[in-house]
């Protein structure tokens, strides 16, 4: 099992270059608070809040997942130049439909360079 990274509130962390490397590779979740069973649900993952990351041959996001827990929802994948070999935000937005009650969303990214990182997990109360 690989090391998964997860973010710490950069707020915390004293270093400009350990605040960089935190921020820029860790996904951030946007989603609406609730959603409605049954019916299409969008939530963006977005790569670094703060700070954006390169997108070289050798060092860029590869693919951003999304899961409810431990399962698996959706999963984009990218190569290099996608961003136009720029530093940017990946921004990836899914249409997922909710089935249950509650979604504990969770989203990772994998850098090319810095492995697989983890955002702070996002609860959706699911309305019938």
């Amino acid at each position: 099992m690989p090391k998964i990274n997860k973010y710490v509130d950069i707020d915390t962390v004293e270093r400009e270059a350990k605040k960089d490397l935190i921020d820029r590779h860790s996904p951030f979740i946007h989603c609406a608070s609730t959603a409605k069973k049954g019916e299409p649900f969008e939530v963006t993952v977005k790569m670094g809040n703060e700070y954006t990351h390169p997108d070289d041959f050798d060092h860029y996001i590869e693919s951003v997942s999304l899961f409810n827990g431990d399962v698996l929802l959706a999963k984009a994948t990218y190569v290099p130049g996608t961003l136009g070999n720029v530093k940017a935000h990946n921004t990836t937005t899914f249409t997922i439909i909710p089935t249950g009650s509650k979604l504990n969303l969770v989203a990772h990214g994998y850098c090319t360079k810095h492995g697989i990182w983890e955002g702070t997990p996002v609860e959706v109360a699911v309305a019938e």
